[in-house]
C-alpha cells in the first residue's frame, strides 16, 4: 500500500507544495514545529534513509539543501535545522525546520497555522527557489 507521502506526490492528498523535480518533492509539514517546517522526500518510495542508493541519497541531500536555503531566505529564523527520523511514515523524509530555539527541534511544540498562512509561507519559499 502506498505511503501517505506517495499519495501526496501523486496528488491524491492535497499539500502545500514548495518544490519538485524529477526525483524529489518538498511540501510543508501540516503539523509544523515552526512556520516553514518542510519535508523533502524522494518520489521513489523507500522506507529508510540508508536504503537509498548513493546517487539518490546525495540527490536528496542536494535537493534539501536547495530548499533549506530558500526557507532560510523566506522565513525569519536563527537557522534551518535538518533531521531524519522516519519512524511515523515508512517513506524517507528530511525535515527542514526553521529554528528559533531548541524547542523547535524537539517535535514536542507545534505551531498552528491557517490554510492562508500555510499557502503564504509556501509561496514565500517558492519565490526564493526561482
Amino acid at each position: 500500500m502506498p505511503s501517505i507521502f506517495t499519495k501526496i506526490i501523486n496528488g491524491e492528498i492535497p499539500c502545500y507544495k514548495v518544490a519538485e523535480d524529477e526525483q524529489f518533492f518538498a511540501f510543508l509539514d501540516i503539523n509544523p514545529n515552526s512556520r516553514g517546517h518542510t519535508l523533502c522526500v524522494p518520489k521513489k518510495e523507500t522506507d529508510k534513509l540508508l536504503d537509498l542508493d548513493e546517487p539518490s541519497y546525495m540527490g536528496l541531500m542536494a535537493f534539501a539543501r536547495k530548499v533549506g536555503k530558500a526557507i532560510e531566505a523566506a522565513v525569519p529564523c536563527k537557522r534551518v535545522g535538518m533531521t531524519v527520523i522516519g519512524l511515523e511514515v515508512p517513506h524517507v523524509h528530511v525535515h527542514l525546520i526553521p529554528l528559533h530555539s531548541m524547542v523547535n527541534a524537539t517535535f514536542q511544540h507545534k505551531e498552528s497555522l491557517s490554510p492562508e498562512e500555510f499557502e503564504a509561507t509556501a509561496e514565500k519559499i517558492r519565490a526564493h527557489l526561482a
